[in-house]
C-alpha cells in the first residue's frame, strides 16, 4: 500500500498512505527522486525468513520435512502476493511521475500468523490528478488479486476435508463470498458436518485476500479510500467517517449477535471471553485507523478542530484491552468483563469528547485536479470497491 512520508505503519496492515501536501490541479512535472534499494532489499530478505520461520513454528505438520515444505510453500505464495500489490502501487506511481520508493516489508515473526504485517511504499508529494489517484489506488489490489485468486484456486484443489467440530484445528477462518464461490468451483462437493483444512498455498492466498479487504476498506489513506475519493470526490470524505464508525458497530453486533445465540441456547454468558476475541479485530482496526488519520494528518490544515486524543493515550488504552481479553478467553469471571467493558467505556468516552466519535476531519483525502476520469477508470474504481464487498469477512478469524 502506498504511503507518506510520514508514514510509519498495512496494514496485515494494513496502510496509511497520506500525501500531507494538497494535490496541484494540474498534472505538472514531478522531480522523481533516484531509487534507492539496500534497504529494501534487506527487509525483504528479514521478512522472508520471518515468514518461513513462523509457518514452521505453527506448523501442525507430521514430520519436520513436511513442515518445511508446507512453509516454504506458504512463504512464496504469500510474499509473490505482496509482491504483485506492492509493485502494482510503485510501478503505477512511476508512470504518472509521483514520486515513490520500492517497497519496505515489515517482518513480524510469531506474533503475526502470517509472519508479517505487509509492507508499504513511502509517497512523497502528491497526486495531481483523479485519473493517477485511481490508477495508484486500484493497482495494488488488482494486481495482488491477480496471483492472489488463482493461487487459492489451486490451493483449494488440493485441500482436504476435516470434520466441522474444530478437532481438526484451534482457528477457523472467515468465509467471504469470493472464496465460497472458489471453493465450490474448485473445491468440488462439501459432505454435511465436514469442511476443508486449507493448504499453505491456499492459506497464503486466503491470508492475501485478507489483507487486500483490509486495505480497500473506503478510509482515508487507505487503498479503497483512494479508490472512493477519485470515484466520489469530497463526497467521500462523509463516507470515511461513517464506514470507520460501521466497524465499531460490527465488534458490538458480533459480540451480541454471538451472546444472544448463546443465551437462546441456555449456555448464559460463560463464552463471553472467546465472542469478544472473535469480535476484537473490528475494535482494534477502529482504534489503528484513527491512529492513521492522525499521522496522515500532519502538518495540514484541517476543516474541523484538532484531535486532543493523542496516538500515545490510544495506544496505552486500546493494549491492556487487548491483553486483557486474551487472558479472558478461557474465563467467565463477572469481575474481569466488568472491568474489560468499562475501561473500552472509557476509551470511547475519550474517542466522543476528543476523537472519532465527535465531528472529525481525520480521513478527509487530500484534494486532486477535477478532470473527469473516464469511463473505463470509472468502471474500474466500481469493480475495485465490489471486490471489498466480494472480500468482506463479518469474522475474519475465529478460535
Amino acid at each position: 500500500m502506498p504511503s507518506s512520508p510520514h508514514s510509519s505503519s498495512d496494514s496485515p496492515k494494513p496502510s496509511a498512505m497520506p500525501s500531507p501536501e494538497p494535490a496541484s490541479t494540474g498534472a505538472a512535472e514531478v522531480a522523481v527522486a533516484p531509487v534507492t534499494w539496500r534497504r529494501n532489499a534487506g527487509l525483504f530478505v528479514a521478512t522472508v525468513v520471518s515468514v518461513f520461520g513462523t509457518q514452521v513454528y505453527n506448523s501442525g505438520a507430521a514430520s519436520l520435512r513436511e513442515g518445511l515444505v508446507d512453509a516454504a510453500q506458504f512463504t512464496v505464495a504469500a510474499l509473490a502476493i505482496l509482491l504483485a500489490h506492492e509493485f502494482g502501487h510503485y510501478f503505477a506511481a512511476r508512470i504518472h511521475k509521483v514520486d515513490a520508493s520500492l517497497p519496505y516489508f515489515i517482518p513480524m515473526p510469531i506474533l503475526s500468523p502470517f509472519g508479517t504485517m505487509g509492507a508499504v511504499i513511502r509517497m512523497r508529494g502528491a497526486i495531481p490528478t483523479k485519473k493517477a489517484l485511481l490508477d495508484i489506488g486500484a493497482s495494488g489490489p488488482l494486481a495482488g488479486l491477480c496471483l492472489a485468486i488463482p493461487l487459492y484456486a489451486y490451493g483449494i484443489a488440493h485441500s482436504h476435508l476435516v470434520p466441522l467440530d474444530g478437532s481438526a484445528g484451534g482457528y477457523t477462518l472467515g468465509e467471504p463470498v469470493l472464496t465460497k464461490v472458489l471453493d465450490r468451483v474448485f473445491g468440488g462437493p462439501i459432505p454435511d458436518g465436514m469442511t476443508f483444512s486449507l493448504s499453505p498455498v491456499a492459506f497464503a492466498a486466503w491470508a492475501g485476500m485478507f489483507v487486500t479487504m483490509i486495505n480497500l476498506f473506503p478510509v482515508g489513506q487507505l487503498d479503497g479510500g483512494h479508490v472512493a475519493y477519485a470515484l466520489l470526490g469530497k463526497k467521500q470524505d462523509k463516507a470515511a467517517i461513517i464506514a470507520h464508525r460501521s466497524m465499531l458497530a460490527f465488534f458490538f453486533v458480533s459480540v451480541a449477535s454471538y451472546l444472544l445465540r448463546d443465551l437462546r441456547g441456555g449456555l448464559g454468558f460463560h463464552r463471553i471471553g472467546e465472542h469478544v476475541n472473535n469480535s476484537l479485530f473490528w475494535l482494534v482496526w477502529f482504534e489503528v485507523l484513527a491512529i492513521i488519520g492522525v499521522v496522515s494528518t500532519r502538518g495540514r490544515e484541517l476543516a474541523e478542530p484538532a484531535e486532543t486524543l493523542s496516538i500515545s493515550t490510544r495506544i496505552m488504552a486500546l493494549v491492556p484491552l487487548v491483553f486483557l481479553a486474551a487472558y479472558g478467553r478461557d474465563h467467565a469471571s463477572p469481575t474481569l468483563w466488568v472491568a474489560w467493558f468499562v475501561g473500552l467505556g472509557i476509551l470511547l468516552a475519550m474517542e466522543v469528547r476528543g476523537g472519532t466519535l465527535r465531528k472529525h476531519a481525520l480521513f478527509d483525502h487530500p484534494t486532486t485536479g477535477s478532470e473527469p476520469m473516464g469511463v473505463t477508470r470509472v468502471v474500474v474504481a466500481i469493480v475495485t470497491l465490489l471486490f471489498f464487498a466480494l472480500l468482506f469477512m463479518p469474522t475474519p478469524i475465529s478460535m
